[in-house]
């Protein structure tokens, strides 16, 4: 890999110029990518949760797409927000740590990530 997992652009065409969406897929990619990367370096644990936490966000964003309320759409996203925490947390340790692939590309998507999760919720709770 000659780039740094995070440096890569993905897009999710279903969704079109939704930037939530948009931003959580490319992330999810990137994330593969990365664990991809542990999991060479024989850091199988963290890769695991990696997978699981940073997919997640992009997981409940899409499902609040399919919201049965304003209520239910804040909720999903607030889902979304916390396995944000969640992951950028992994991501910390990982960058903290002698002997792990960078991932500060990563840790900027996520702080990217959660500001615009905190505003859309934000927003729609003004709405509500």
């Amino acid at each position: 890999m000659d780039t740094e997992p995070g440096q890569k652009k993905k897009y999710n065409p279903n969704f079109g110029e939704n930037l939530i969406v948009n931003m959580s897929f490319e992330f999810s990619m990137n994330i593969l990518s990365y664990s991809s990367l542990l999991e060479g370096h024989r850091r199988y644990a963290l890769a695991n949760q990696l997978i699981r936490s940073g997919t997640s966000i992009g997981a409940n964003v899409r499902e609040a797409q399919n919201a049965e309320s304003r209520q239910d759409f804040i909720h999903k996203m607030k889902i979304a927000a916390k396995e944000a925490d969640e992951t950028e947390y992994f991501l910390e340790l990982c960058n903290q740590s002698p002997g792990y692939p960078s991932c500060s590309a990563l840790l900027s998507n996520i702080l990217a990530i959660k500001k615009v999760l905190s505003k859309i919720i934000a927003t729609t709770k003004k709405r509500s």
